[in-house]
């Protein structure tokens, strides 16, 4: 019998069989094009047809390459996700092993309020696919909050306790927090603090 899959082996979006060069080149077209114009306009202002327009191939290609806009997305989140996952599975304590439960799910949550600011407009639009938000990446995250909870000692439904958490780090209300209700990343990180304290009972 094979044996089990790694968490940290989770597949992300973006990864696939070795590509033709001209299907490369078109990937790597579209990915800069991307990202240029969102830095530029922010994404709610791009569309495919400019993404396409600016990479100098058909839309048709984005799709076939993609599958959706929210597809494109999330490979653009690829390498920061995947350096993040490092730091919090594999990385120095507190985030990483080697500290406390709790204290190392209190250090996630201050990492990910960070990286959630640093990338909410792709993270927004990518959220928007429902099948994006139970998406190989966003499904660890989950799952890494759920075994930090569980070995600090929590009990009850580990899981509707880990989304309840992780609801306060939601890109749309963090950003609704930061930029509509005066918050800042201190008092948001306060505030993730003292839920997870009261989840584990301290």
């Amino acid at each position: 019998m094979a044996a089990p899959r790694r968490v940290h082996e989770l597949p992300v979006t973006d990864q696939s069989p070795a590509e033709r060069g001209d299907a490369a080149r078109n990937r790597t077209l579209l990915l800069d094009a991307a990202r240029r114009l969102i830095a530029e306009r922010g994404a709610d202002a791009v569309t495919t047809d400019d993404i396409a327009a600016a990479a100098g191939v058909g839309k048709g290609t984005l799709f076939r390459r993609f599958g959706s806009r929210a597809g494109l997305m999330m490979v653009l989140l690829d390498e920061d996700e995947k350096q993040q996952q490092q730091e919090f599975m594999f990385g120095p304590p507190p985030l990483g092993p080697g500290a406390p439960p709790l204290e190392r799910l209190i250090a996630y949550g201050h990492a990910r309020l960070r990286f959630v600011r640093r990338h909410h407009a792709v993270m927004s639009e990518t959220n928007r696919d429902p099948q994006m938000r139970f998406s190989a990446p966003a499904m660890l995250q989950h799952r890494h909050v759920r075994v930090l909870l569980e070995e600090a000692g929590t009990t009850g439904d580990l899981d509707a306790q880990a989304a309840a958490l992780l609801a306060l780090l939601d890109p749309d209300y963090v950003h609704h927090q930061l930029t509509d209700r005066g918050q800042t990343l201190e008092s948001l990180g306060e505030a993730w603090e003292t839920v997870a304290r009261k989840l584990c009972g301290t």
